[in-house]
């Protein structure tokens, strides 16, 4: 059966690294990247200035780039890494307390910026010990190569992202030729296992990572792993080689992987190698399912004191913002099952409706919302006190990027396209979240690019040849999440953020009625 634990929070979190690494007389604390962007609400307001903070006072010591780095610019993403107040983006930095810049060290081996030089370094040396039991431990970092489907385009303008096997390959040859006896990878891609998630399990594992792993120079010794939000512990099977341990500590600071390389330094190699995913027991909550308590079956760590207090400061200037009445939901709207579900639920459809409603000056007929794109459900109120309240701390944590809407338009068979691109076989699928209105039909039994069977606009059956005002959040209008057809869209029109259309839609009337209707239906 399952078990389910209280588990994460920052301050927490924190204990738990540090009870890890007590344990061990050499150690690093590494991470696979996106340390920061859709983020709590009391970080991301202030520009993950707390987050990096956390961060600092864990005592991380190299970070990989992951794709919500580059989120705020790359830009931004400098001034994360060494500091200042530099306002690079549309809200205010350092409004808290002046910010020093992240004590650990991004990297970034993929990543190359117009002048041919990757942004961050590509790698890093670590040595531990003295004399002849001198070790020395090469880190590469680096993110997915497919960073650039996954940002919007304007954020990352002159910046490269390459084949993530060939730049640890080249990172290994010179870490050997530096003296590193150990190769630790930290790669932002990973896998999913099937059945029910076990964190310290591997069954059945697939995923964008394991044609990398099966380049990689067999001198890679570890890889820790993120991206999919899943937690595991692997060996990829080398031909010739000893297994290669690969790793991931899943989503939302809920786990802590315990990793041991053991290395001989006359040997001049690691000899053995183990993990173990620890998870951050924390506090007892009631969810949604009801209470979870706290359980003896795994320890418990008590919150540090010194990163719960730099939390306070945070959480107590957001408090006034976050806590602001914007207007009342008749109910929770929420997407699929979890946050990683292909399809938008009722919140996809209220965000679309939101969307059109703010672009109608435009001429849009129809608004499509990435479910991907939607961060968090949004559940009103219901204390008893003002029932159905929903705050403008809720909102943004469903839609934290502040992407502006742009208006296109498409032809008939372009809308049918890029839902199409939607429910092909390249990638994980999305169901484009449509605005009232407008439905579509599929049949995922037919061929890909064959799979949308019926697209309707107030009830009439959308014409190929003709011309229609589409509504999509910029990301989408660039590209993004591979809807490459999007960005062919004419006649571009830009609108507010898709933040502020959510507001103001909630705001608009005294209470919006969740959408109850289904708008994207198989067939049948």
């Amino acid at each position: 059966g399952t078990l389910a634990v209280p588990a994460g929070g920052a301050a927490w979190l924190a204990s738990a690294v540090r009870q890890v690494r007590a344990a061990h007389r050499y150690h690093l604390t590494v991470s696979a990247g996106d340390l920061t962007s859709a983020s709590q609400f009391a970080s991301s307001i202030y520009l993950d200035e707390p987050a990096v903070g956390v961060a600092n006072r864990i005592g991380i010591d190299f970070n990989a780039v992951g794709n919500h780095e580059f989120d705020r610019g790359s830009g931004e993403l400098q001034r994360l890494q060494h500091g200042g107040c530099a306002k690079l983006t549309s809200a205010e930095p350092c409004r808290i307390e002046p910010f020093p810049g992240a004590r650990f060290r991004y990297l970034a081996a993929n990543v190359f910026g117009p002048d041919g030089q990757t942004i961050f370094p590509a790698t890093a040396l670590r040595s531990f010990g003295h004399g002849r039991r001198k070790v020395t431990v090469g880190v590469i970092g680096l993110t997915l190569r497919g960073t650039s489907d996954l940002v919007s385009p304007d954020r990352i303008a002159g910046l490269r992202f390459t084949d993530e096997a060939d730049a640890i390959n080249a990172g290994v040859t010179s870490l050997k030729a530096q003296g590193a006896l150990a190769v630790v990878v930290l790669i932002h891609q990973g896998i999913r296992t099937g059945g029910v998630q076990d964190p310290n399990g591997c069954d059945k594992p697939t995923g964008d990572l394991q044609p990398v792993l099966a380049r990689l120079d067999p001198r890679v010794d570890l890889v820790v792993s993120g991206h999919t939000h899943w937690a595991y512990v692997c060996e990829f099977a080398r031909n010739g080689e000893g297994p290669l341990l690969f790793t991931s500590a899943g989503l939302y600071g809920k786990l802590v992987t315990d990793i041991t390389l053991s290395i001989d330094p006359v040997q001049g190699r690691v000899v053995s190698s183990k993990a173990h995913n620890v998870i951050v027991q924390s506090e007892a909550y009631t969810g949604a399912s009801g209470p979870v308590a706290l359980t003896d079956a795994y320890p418990r760590f008590e919150p540090a004191p010194d990163v719960a207090q730099f939390i306070a400061r945070y959480v107590a200037g957001a408090k006034a913002s976050a806590a602001q009445v914007i207007g009342h939901l008749s109910g929770p709207a929420t997407k699929g099952a979890n946050a990683e579900s292909p399809t938008g639920g009722a919140l996809g459809h209220l965000i679309a409706d939101a969307q059109l409603a703010a672009t109608r000056s435009a001429g849009a007929q129809v608004a499509l919302m990435n479910p991907f794109g939607i961060r968090a459900p949004l559940v009103p109120s219901a204390d008893g006190q003002n029932d159905g309240a929903v705050t403008f701390g809720n909102v943004f944590q469903v839609q934290p990027f502040a992407n502006r809407l742009t208006t296109l338009s498409l032809s008939g068979a372009e809308l049918k396209a890029v839902l199409e691109q939607g429910l092909d076989d390249t990638g994980p699928k999305q169901w484009l979240s449509p605005s009232g209105g407008f439905a579509y039909r599929y049949d995922m039994a037919r061929a890909p690019g064959d799979r949308i069977v019926a697209m309707a606009l107030d009830g009439a059956a959308t014409d190929p040849a003709k011309r229609y005002r589409v509504t999509v959040n910029n990301f989408l209008a660039q590209g993004g999440d591979g809807f490459s057809v999007f960005a062919k869209g004419a006649d571009a029109a830009l609108g507010m953020t898709d933040l502020q259309a959510l507001e103001a839609w909630i705001k608009v009337v005294p209470l919006r009625t969740v959408p109850g209707e289904k708008r994207e239906q198989p067939a049948g």
